[in-house]
């Protein structure tokens, strides 16, 4: 969640740094902070600051030179924001500086036995644990004293560390946190996500769970906790650094809905089989006996990519006719699930590193489950830790709230249920037709975007709300659960999904003129039960909003969507209304990239 920036080489590290926590500022943060060292200057100088990385800009001094570094954005989990919880942290006797990402789970009792021995805290974080551990270590490395440390610590970590005595080096280490080495020329950089790295490099090396690895300005080695030595060679990543501007976008949310176009047509390139009706999905490592053998399909994921994974599960059971379901990752893992071996299960992430859905997949591994996993980023620990999965093709993603991702995620879905269904019981002639809808996708989606000025519009009108109701039906339903959730992510404002076949069971009793209610008003066989849900509503005097293939008089106002085949309308049908979260919180004066509490890859539990 937090970000990590280092730096060693021969350049004047401060600007590197601060520009480096400029591109992760879209995880989420309320602080930050960077220490320096150089080979020819002993010693580490650090500045702080609550607040935004400008912030921390403005504290720097002229004069605050350096070759080594690390920084990072600290997203508060011990501890309120403030300049002394801010990291990085120092050991009591200024040698040791350490920045972390992650949670330390023994944190408070290994502090208790720090005080008693002495140690005097500054701040409440669980990260100056770790420091004051590294500091006592007598160990004669660096990487050694670090081992030790971590010998002592139970939870989650991304770490880098900086130590005076050893100026020409920083240590970094892995466990459930990423952290990836930017290779460069005669200079080396780490960072917990590879936006921080693209300006410099393309070459880049993960660190799996349990690896550390050394850098110095010529080389680096990586090795595990008990410092056996690993291999690892460096990739190259697919994005440029230009993916990760604006593009003349006032945010990233509104440049990233309107690339939703061509995010699908990369996600479908290469992939479909016109001459059998089907998708090539090799990355699933799934023979066609295998898939033949699936029983069941369970999803997995968390908030966004859980409601991905609903739309999935439907689209798989109407497809392949295989009965499948999604369910919140960060639930699953601690409930003992009964794991069927001829239970396929799904983990979905955008990042890739949601630790709630890592932590579910390293579960089922253990018990012998076969896990895909369906990410956005090549790499990260899902895709390596799965038996196979979908890379959905996205690209960078930079706002906390996901939106393309979102479709390309739904899209990757209906990919891997035509290719079950292909090899089951779909026929030609239907398998057929989902390809030619999936391919109208990227123009009908051009079509909605065209729409936004009068979405714009409907969104002011509508900003003065306190609450709103988000209701559908079958395949609708997802779709109102993940419009909610972006009406709430991004303008505060507070709203709740609930099936429509459901209102009268309780929810009726919300229903007044002050409460506006978006109807998922699909043109399909329930089309008649979600008009006679409408009329409920206006009975009650409630006000309307429909997403739908035409006009509906039950509705205040109508957001009409082109219609593609039944299976695949979730996709489109839920475009709209991430303008509508957009405009709304616009409207509002949100922070729009950045909403408040929030991080865009959760790293913690």
């Amino acid at each position: 969640m937090c970000g990590i920036v280092g730096y060693i080489g021969k350049r004047d590290v401060a600007p590197l740094l601060l520009e480096g926590l400029q591109r992760l500022e879209y995880r989420g943060y309320d602080s930050a902070g960077l220490v320096v060292t150089s080979p020819k200057a002993p010693g580490l100088r650090m500045v702080k600051a609550k607040g935004r990385v400008r912030d921390l800009q403005a504290k720097v001094p002229a004069r605050f030179k350096g070759t080594t570094g690390i920084a990072h954005t600290r997203w508060a989990t011990h501890g309120a924001p403030s300049d002394v919880n801010a990291h990085p942290h120092l050991s009591a006797d200024n040698k040791v500086a350490v920045v972390h990402n992650g949670i330390i789970d023994n944190a408070s009792e290994l502090r208790r036995k720090l005080e008693a021995d002495g140690v005097e805290f500054l701040s409440e974080t669980d990260t100056e644990v770790l420091t004051h551990l590294i500091a006592r270590s007598e160990a004669e490395t660096l990487e050694e004293k670090v081992r030790q440390a971590l010998r002592l610590v139970e939870g989650t970590y991304g770490i880098a560390v900086l130590h005076a005595d050893f100026p020409d080096r920083i240590v970094v280490a892995r466990n459930g946190s990423p952290v990836v080495l930017g290779i460069g020329e005669k200079e080396m950089f780490v960072a917990s996500d590879v936006a921080a790295l693209v300006t410099h490099t393309r070459q880049i090396v993960t660190l799996d769970d349990g690896e550390m690895a050394t850098l110095t300005a010529d080389d680096f080695r990586t090795y595990t906790t008990e410092g056996t030595r690993t291999t690892a060679e460096p990739t190259t990543v697919e994005w440029e650094a230009e993916s990760y501007d604006m593009g003349g976008h006032d945010t990233y949310m509104h440049k990233e809905i309107h690339e939703q176009a061509e995010a699908v047509d990369r996600v479908l390139r290469g992939r479909i089989d016109d001459r059998f009706a089907t998708v090539h999905l090799g990355g699933i490592n799934l023979d066609t006996r295998e898939a033949r053998a699936v029983r069941r399909v369970k999803i997995l994921g968390c908030g966004t990519s859980y409601h991905a994974g609903m739309i999935g599960a439907q689209m798989i059971e109407e497809l392949a006719r295989i009965p499948a379901d999604a369910e919140p990752a960060s639930e699953f893992r601690y409930r003992n699930a009964v794991v069927d071996p001829d239970t396929l299960y799904i983990a979905v992430s955008q990042s890739g590193e949601t630790y709630d859905v890592l932590a579910a997949v390293q579960e089922l591994k253990r018990k012998g489950a076969r896990v895909l996993g369906v990410v956005n980023v090549v790499g990260s620990a899902i895709a390596r830790e799965a038996d196979g999965g979908i890379y959905v093709h996205a690209g960078p993603e930079v706002c906390v709230v996901s939106t393309k991702c979102f479709t390309n995620t739904c899209v990757a879905f209906a990919l891997l249920a035509l290719h079950l269904g292909r090899i089951r019981d779909l026929s030609v002639r239907d398998g057929k037709r989902i390809i030619e809808g999936l391919r109208r996708l990227p123009a009908q989606i051009s079509e909605i975007l065209k729409q936004e000025e009068e979405i714009k519009k409907l969104a002011e009108s509508y900003a003065d709300a306190r609450s709103m109701l988000f209701i559908g039906r079958v395949r609708g339903y997802p779709v109102a659960r993940e419009a909610s959730l972006k009406l709430k992510e991004v303008s505060y404002i507070h709203a709740e999904a609930y099936p429509a076949s459901e209102l009268k069971h309780g929810p009726l009793a919300l229903i007044e003129p002050a409460l506006p209610t978006v109807a998922i008003v699909p043109d399909d066989d329930l089309l008649e039960k979600n008009r006679a849900a409408m009329e409920e509503i206006r009975a009650r005097s409630g006000r309307i909003i429909a997403v739908a293939h035409q006009k509906q008089e039950k509705a205040d106002r109508t957001i009409v969507v082109p219609k593609n085949e039944d299976e695949l309308d979730p996709i489109l049908m839920g475009i709209p209304l991430q303008l509508f979260a957009y405009y709304t919180a616009l409207t509002l004066g949100r922070d729009i990239d950045k909403p408040r509490n929030l991080a865009k890859s959760v790293t913690v539990e």
